[in-house]
């Protein structure tokens, strides 16, 4: 395999103000007729959430597993609308609303419509895949790779059917860099997705046990995950965490792509980024890595050794689209990690304020030690404790009690004081743990919320993390409310 040049491109933004698609130009992707009269001018964006929708974009009545969109074709014109894009079967009961683009099926249009923003771009795209650590990446793409040009990438976690189409089509003809997160719980899901997306360099930063009751193996997982390399451009570069147990399947699946480079990165000494050492703050990393030969430290504006080795991804994919290196490590003192998926907010508790780790977003064995990981190296101050407020972890299959009961280790091995849990698997979890570290376990989030929210006092380290469907990010909430009621301390007056 050859080392894979690409070719530098002209940077351009686009102002909102400028169309993102004319009207005629939607017409031929869409497979389209138009009626209801003529468009409103061009589309300045695509949208399928009224509440998000801006005055000037082209609305898609997508048929959603809770929803259907053609239920909101009113309020999409109501919000300034230039048209809507819906199905025949609707078609003549919402032909008075406004301007519409009818098709025979909406999703498709949309995935049109995507493919045809692909094909007119000379962007430079990154997909990333991974078990753990696909959106923080994605970020911190965006920051590295803006130093070479003009940048666009998903928001949010649209990385699934239609998350990553929807992407495309917002995707205008002069972005320099295009970032797609890409994802998946069943085994064919990321092969048509790569496919759409056709990008120059494929990150899997690590496959873990997530999704199980969907495999029988990580061996599957990383099959699954590999599917982003069968979208690689001829010639791409695919980039492979090199400390995993999969290192060497993965390589195997990249080989077999359009890959024209294959590199990794880790602490393995074969790495082609290479993680010397990773020293973390209270709200900051400092890295210090070699890449491709290259020694460089740099401050990454989260803490976590987790996001640190992803850091060295992101560098990689740098390196390839021509980026200056140094820049691109200096752009991700930037980085802050979002809600849910390691912020870490200043809150107030009746007697003065203490900090929460917000880890909420979604939970998996791998992702729980290191934000157990995380709370273990925040330094505490005066009487201060460490808190873990833990909802189950969800899809993991018939090893699910034993993952968590595991846990228990990483527990006491970061010293965290108490555990507060939800859940029935979260039982095993509680149940495992030596007596004085047993905060309380209850059966659902609702009811452990009110024996919380009032144990936490100043200068504790508050971590809540759980999977979406245990609905533990209701204690964030909590806590952010309560916090909004508390009143700070008062300074004790000296006789």
């Amino acid at each position: 395999m050859s080392q894979v040049q690409f070719a530098n491109a002209e940077i351009s933004v686009i102002p909102r103000s400028e169309a993102l698609w004319t009207s005629l130009g939607l017409v031929a992707p869409l497979v389209a007729r138009v009626s209801g009269g003529a468009p409103r001018g061009g589309a300045g964006g695509i949208s399928i959430d009224t509440r998000s929708l801006e005055a000037g974009d082209l609305f898609f009545a997508i048929q959603g597993d809770n929803s259907d969109g053609h239920d909101y074709v009113a309020a999409a014109f109501a919000k300034g609308a230039m048209a809507a894009v819906v199905d025949e079967a609707h078609a003549d009961a919402l032909a008075t609303l406004g301007p519409l683009y009818v098709v025979r099926d909406v999703l498709p249009a949309l995935e049109g419509l995507g493919a045809a923003a692909r094909r007119r771009t000379a962007a430079r795209i990154v997909a990333v895949t991974g078990s753990v650590g696909k959106t923080s990446t994605k970020e911190a793409l965006r920051l590295a790779l803006a130093q070479g040009g003009a940048v666009h990438a998903s928001v949010a976690s649209y990385n699934n059917h239609w998350g990553v189409p929807l992407t495309l089509a917002r995707m205008p003809k002069q972005t320099r860099f295009g970032i797609f997160e890409i994802g998946m719980n069943h085994k064919d899901e990321i092969t048509p997705l790569a496919a759409m997306v056709r990008p120059h360099v494929a990150i899997i930063t690590t496959v873990a046990p997530v999704h199980l009751e969907h495999f029988h193996s990580l061996d599957d997982i990383a099959d699954a995950k590999a599917e982003i390399f069968s979208g690689l451009a001829p010639g791409g570069v695919a980039i492979i965490h090199r400390d995993i147990a999969q290192y060497e399947r993965l390589l195997d699946h990249a080989k077999a792509s359009p890959a024209g480079l294959v590199a990794s990165f880790g602490e393995h000494e074969s790495a082609d980024a290479r993680l010397v050492s990773a020293a973390l703050a209270s709200d900051h990393s400092m890295v210090e890595a070699e890449i491709c030969g290259v020694r460089l430290t740099y401050r990454l504006g989260a803490p976590g050794r987790h996001l640190a080795m992803n850091s060295l991804a992101v560098l990689l994919a740098a390196k390839a689209f021509g980026v200056d290196l140094e820049a691109a490590a200096r752009a991700l003192a930037s980085f802050s990690a979002g809600p849910g998926r390691g912020q870490k907010l200043t809150l107030e508790a009746q007697d003065g304020p203490y900090a929460l780790i917000d880890e909420s977003y979604n939970a998996n064995p791998a992702s729980m030690r290191a934000a157990l990981a995380l709370a273990g190296a925040f330094p505490l101050s005066g009487n201060g404790r460490r808190f873990a407020v833990l909802g189950d972890m969800l899809e993991l299959g018939e090893s699910a009690g034993a993952m968590h009961a595991e846990l228990a280790a990483d527990i006491v091995a970061n010293k965290i004081d108490l555990v507060f849990a939800a859940g029935p698997l979260m039982k095993r979890l509680f149940m495992a743990l030596p007596g004085e570290l047993q905060g309380a376990w209850r059966e659902s989030v609702g009811e452990l919320e009110p024996i919380v929210c009032p144990a936490i006092r100043s200068g504790d380290i508050v971590i809540v993390k759980g999977s979406n469907g245990s609905q533990i990010s209701k204690i964030v909430a909590a806590l952010k409310e309560r916090s909004l009621s508390a009143k700070p301390a008062q300074a004790s007056q000296g006789s």
